[in-house]
């Protein structure tokens, strides 16, 4: 099973150490492809007060720093094309955000790069048309057909994480994972699909109570793997606190997962 899991955006490095040190059982377990997720900025911000990361070079450095000393694999986001081969350089993943989904200049040069790319699913998206998504990371790297043999040797994923229909909400179809799984490994993201977007205030809201139920929803339909942020303190979080899972809660949430998987094989 793949799993993405860290804090949603770096606060600190002192803050980034702890949660590494806190998933190291998770990445030691041999049942699990464990990367280490962190933002080095929050370009989607609803505020413009709101907290954004330390940004490209600074949040690089320290991530080079987590890879360095826990030898996780990385994963983080990416809002523009010139980041590429920066981001590259430290991430063996690089997530192209919802909302930049059908971005084709972004998704061609994070294809450029040796990096797995993991394209988010936007709210507003039919899952079927992520067809077209992927197959422009494929195309990039010499391949010609949105199919899920030409993703796995390409090394492009999916990311589910809901669908929005207004009134401050979200809604998983699960349907979906088994649409997007024609054409990619699936990684269903457990924690933003319970954000509550517009929930007031200047900021997203979230009832992280749900993410147990969609994950374990989630592993039964059948999917690659899984992204859940994780926090020590997830009510102080900087960014997302709401939907986050509590670092001590995650391992056993993870185990329940497993757990499924393990009877459906």
């Amino acid at each position: 099973m793949i799993l993405l899991s860290g804090p949603c955006v770096i606060e600190s490095y002192e803050n980034l150490r702890v949660i590494a040190l806190g998933l190291k059982a998770l990445n030691q377990n041999p049942r699990i492809d464990f990367y280490f997720k962190a933002s080095f900025d929050k370009a989607n911000r609803t505020s413009l007060d709101s907290y954004r990361g330390p940004g490209l070079e600074a949040g690089m450095e320290m991530l080079g720093e987590i890879k360095k000393e826990f030898g996780y694999k990385i994963i983080t986001d990416i809002h523009e094309s010139y980041q590429a081969k920066t981001i590259a350089k430290v991430a063996d993943v690089i997530q192209i955000p919802a909302f930049l989904c059908r971005q084709t200049d972004l998704i061609v040069e994070v294809a450029k790069t040796d990096s797995i790319i993991n394209i988010k699913k936007g709210q507003f998206m039919n899952p079927a048309d992520m067809r077209y998504s992927v197959l422009k990371a494929i195309k990039t790297r010499g391949g010609d057909k949105a199919e899920y043999s030409q993703s796995e040797k390409y090394n492009v994923w999916l990311c589910e994480r809901g669908s929005s229909f207004g009134y401050g909400n979200l809604v998983v179809d699960m349907r979906s994972l088994v649409i997007m799984r024609e054409f990619a490994p699936v990684i269903f993201d457990a924690t933003h699909s319970v954000q509550m977007p517009g929930a007031g205030g200047g900021k997203s809201g979230g009832d992280s109570s749900f993410v147990p139920y969609l994950a374990k929803a989630a592993a039964a339909v059948g999917v690659d793997g899984f992204f859940m942020e994780t926090h020590p303190d997830p009510k102080n979080a900087l960014s997302d606190g709401p939907n986050m899972v509590s670092l001590d809660l995650l391992p056993d949430l993870v185990g329940k997962i497993l757990d499924i998987q393990g009877v459906l094989k």
